[in-house]
């Protein structure tokens, strides 16, 4: 009877051991996501925000040269 308890106990062991590693490897996948998610955000909020202001930049540049021929037809 004690040789197929220890033969339990060694495979109980084994896939335990087995299940603990896959945790890991799937923990460290989940954790290397999360890490390229983050790095893509924070290169989509810069080039947002880039874009916003080139967009206002060039808004207020043909304001100013609207109001510039508004002002040379004026005059």
């Amino acid at each position: 009877m004690s040789n197929s308890s220890d033969t339990r106990t060694v495979a109980r062991n084994r896939a335990q051991a087995h299940f603990r590693s896959s945790q890991q490897r799937a923990g460290a996948i989940r954790a290397e996501i999360e890490k390229e998610r983050e790095a893509i955000d924070a290169k989509t909020a810069k080039l947002r925000a880039l874009r916003l202001a080139r967009e206002a930049g060039e808004k207020a540049e043909a304001e100013r040269l609207a109001a510039e021929l508004a002002a040379k037809k004026a005059g």
